[in-house]
């Protein structure tokens, strides 16, 4: 799993998100339409999400709207359908005061450290205090397309799902 906040096998993901929901953490999803592409025993596939984040930010609560793609890297082994890799694609998001009356300064430079499909997420979860991964995929750019380079390459057989380590660099 390479998220804004964590990358990692999916045991030690599951782990951290307990932990972090034990102590307030407030992370949603939503997951809508979904597409595959299949070869043989491997498949890449698409799933819509929706990540709603609430915290504190310099004292205002906020929520966070971030919508994009679960982009699924699929193998089919004995035991059925398994997910190797999974890497969001950030396409947009906001963030709003959860009372409307409310006003925030953000802090632009810090803003600006992060693209724009995730720009206000990594803001809200810096200020939370976790380090945020910049250059993540987004809608659009180099990011993006070496995905969807990685997906071409696991369809037609190549031994890895791609390099999550290249993921934000």
């Amino acid at each position: 799993m390479t998220a804004t906040w964590f990358q990692g096998p999916a045991a030690e993901f599951i782990a951290v998100s307990r932990a972090g929901f034990d102590s307030g953490v407030s992370i949603l999803h939503f997951l809508g339409g979904h597409t595959a592409d299949v070869v043989e025993d491997r498949a890449v596939a698409q799933t819509k999400m929706t990540i709603n984040q609430r915290a504190s930010v310099d004292g205002v609560e906020v929520d966070v709207v971030c919508t994009g793609r679960f982009y699924d890297f699929c193998r089919r082994d004995a035991d059925g359908w398994k997910i190797v890799r999974r890497q969001p694609i950030y396409e947009k998001d906001r963030l709003d005061p959860v009372d409307p009356s409310a006003s925030l300064d953000l802090d632009l430079d810090l803003l600006d450290r992060f693209p724009v499909g995730y720009r206000h997420l990594g803001y809200l979860q810096t200020k939370a205090g976790f380090t945020v991964t910049t250059g993540l995929p987004g809608l659009a750019g180099a990011a993006v397309q070496r995905l969807y380079d990685e997906g071409a390459k696991w369809l037609a057989g190549s031994s890895t799902p791609g390099d999550p380590q290249q993921v934000g660099r």
